[in-house]
């Protein structure tokens, strides 16, 4: 622990402890090191992407119509961002969204 620790300290982010696609690639199931399990489908998680194509980067609104992404979303890949995050290529080809911890466990 630092000394700036002890002044104020620093809530913990939450990380995933295992992150596994279903076989029909259409969620997500994510296991907390606090031991919460969360389910995502594939729908949801492209709906709420933060890229800068889904979310105006200055305003924060929101620009991708959510009508547009069906039930059948898949994840075809899900890769690690460091320590912090993952990424998704969804079944719509869409690529650019990073998911970190916090904002996947908000989400699930």
């Amino acid at each position: 622990m630092s000394f700036w620790d002890s002044i104020k300290p620093a809530k913990k982010a939450p990380v995933a402890v295992t992150v596994a696609v279903a076989p029909d690639q259409q969620s997500l199931l994510v296991t907390w090191d606090d031991g919460h399990i969360a389910t995502l489908t594939g729908q949801r998680l492209r709906q709420s992407c933060p890229c800068a194509e889904c979310v105006e980067e200055f305003t924060g609104k929101k620009v991708l119509d959510d009508s547009k992404i069906g039930p059948e979303m898949k994840l075809l890949e899900v890769s690690p961002v460091g320590n912090y995050a993952i990424t998704f290529v969804f079944g719509d080809a869409h690529r650019t969204g990073i998911f970190n911890w916090s904002y996947l466990r908000q989400l699930g």
